[in-house]
Formats: C-alpha cells, structure tokens, sequence
C-alpha cells in the first residue's frame, strides 16, 4: 500500500473512531455496505469521495482535509500522478546509408562498357595545381593558430572561474538537503517548520492528536504533533468570528484568529512551533467577547 492511501486510511480510522460506530452501523447509516467500509479503512481499496465525505459528516469534521488526501491517494491509483514515460528516439537514416537507383548511368559514373566519361577521365588525369597546394599549407597554419588561441582562452577562463566553482561546491554541500521522495511528504523538518503553516508544509497528513477539548462557547479544539516534522500546532472548529487561539512551547508563542464567517466553516490552524518527545505545549483559547479564557497542557510523545 502507498504511502498516501496509508495516510487517507489512517485519517478515516480516526473519523471512525470519533463517531464511535461499528462497521455495521456505519453500513446502515450511509451508502456504503459494511465489507466496503472494511476495505476502505484498512486500506485495501481506496473509497469513492462520497464516503469520505459521509464519514466526516458522521465524525462532525469538515472535510476539507481527508478530501485533500483523497485526491492524492486518487491520482496516484489512477497514474494520473506520475509523469508519462519519454518516447525512444527516432533513428535518423545516415547519408551514406542512403542509396539511389536510376535507369540510366550518371556523369561520373561507371557506363555498361566499363568506362568513364571522358570530363571524368580529364579530372582524375589531370596534375595538382601548385597554387591550390599552396592555399592548403597556409590554411593549415591558419586553422592551427586559430586552435590554439582558443585553448589560451579556455585555459584563463577555467583559472578564473575555478574559485567560483569551489565556493559553490562548498555552499551546496552545507545547504539543507532534506527533501521528500514523494509528493505528499513532508516540505520540512525540525527549526525549518517553526512558524509554517502545518498544511501547506504537508505536516497535518497524519499527526498524533495530544489533546482535545469542547469549550464553554461550543468551539472544538485540538493540539497536534508530527513525528515527522518535529512540530506541533493546535487548530480550532465550530467557532465565532473573533475567537483565537494560542500554543506556546519553549517560550515560543504561534496565534490564530478567526477573521471571517467563512472561517467559522473549517479548520483553522495555528503556526507551528518545533517540539520533541516530552515537550510541554501550553495551549488558550480566548472566545470572542465577554467569555473567559480557557487554557490547558498537553506532553508530546
């Protein structure tokens, strides 16, 4: 199994595990027959986009997300994700492989007698001009001279180049090389992710939920970790224009805030912050008017 339906799989066990249903009851509650949800969670086939969004609405969880890992597991199923193979080239026929047939003799050629023409005859009987030998000498020395001006310059350039070329060389080898094989993994690791967005850099595919809560004021929260990144952020649903959200780990603080009434409608997400196993994160969340704030901890593992 590949490593992006591995993903979609595991975020559809979790859904599952939130609406606290068996397969059967997922079976009389949706479209879908219970093999078929058997199938889909562990992977073995990769489910139709409606299921996937059945069981978010079933997990009460905006589909956005699973629906993005869908489409990656889907084009990879469906080869739509991999690039076409290159075409062999074409062989080219060679002049000298090329050959003409004709009814009658050409000039300059061999006739039925066995003989040449007689301008044929006169060429090749003919004695070389000492002027054209001559020209050829002095062309020589020319095309000589020419060479070896070209192989001074190429040598001055490659000496004066040669301390770019290093310091590149150099710069390359103590560049950050970390990238994924893939195109759903991750786009960065450890003090690269601090500050980034967890879905733009890939890390919210499949991360370990630390902590949820429901607050006084009907907002769902969630402080989430990634092994892979070395990064944990929080996110927030079922808000109201004006709440926010905060995390804070090592003295290191990231907010969200819920700027829009299309924002109250998914998942919004705070920056990441780098952490490892057994860091405290620290997380709040202020409600939008007169409400208290409510904060709580959490221990990455």
């Amino acid at each position: 199994m590949t490593p992006e339906r591995t993903r979609l799989a595991a975020s559809l066990r979790e859904l599952r595990a939130r609406t606290g249903l068996s397969l059967a009851a997922l079976a009389t509650k949706t479209a879908f027959s219970k093999s078929s949800w058997e199938r889909y969670l562990n992977g073995k086939s990769l489910p139709p986009r409606q299921a996937v969004q059945e069981l978010c609405r079933l997990a009460g969880e905006p589909d956005g997300r699973c629906l993005a890992l869908w489409e990656i597991a889907e084009s990879e199923w469906s080869g739509r994700g991999k690039e076409p193979a290159a075409a062999p080239p074409t062989a080219t026929p060679s002049p000298a492989a090329t050959t003409t047939t004709g009814t009658g003799p050409a000039t300059g050629t061999p006739t039925d007698t066995g003989t040449t023409t007689g301008a044929s005859a006169a060429a090749a009987s003919a004695p070389a001009s000492p002027l054209a030998g001559h020209r050829s000498v002095v062309a020589v020395a020319v095309l000589a001279s020419v060479c070896a001006m070209a192989v001074g310059v190429l040598a001055v350039a490659v000496a004066l180049l040669r301390p770019y070329a290093e310091g590149a060389s150099r710069a390359s080898e103590q560049a950050p090389r970390y990238q994924g094989s893939s195109p759903s993994d991750p786009r960065c690791r450890g003090a690269a992710c601090e500050g980034r967005d967890p879905m733009g850099m890939r890390c919210a595919a499949s991360p370990v939920t630390l902590a949820t809560r429901h607050t006084a004021g009907g907002a769902w929260l969630e402080v989430r970790y990634s092994k892979e990144c070395g990064a944990s952020w929080a996110r927030m649903w079922g808000t109201r224009v004006g709440d926010r959200l905060e995390v804070t780990a090592a003295g290191r603080a990231h907010g969200a805030e819920i700027r829009t009434a299309a924002d109250t409608d998914t998942f919004v997400y705070t920056p990441m912050t780098v952490t490892a196993p057994g860091t405290t994160i620290h997380t709040c969340f202020r409600p939008a008017g007169a409400g208290g704030q409510e904060c709580f901890t959490s221990v990455t593992r």
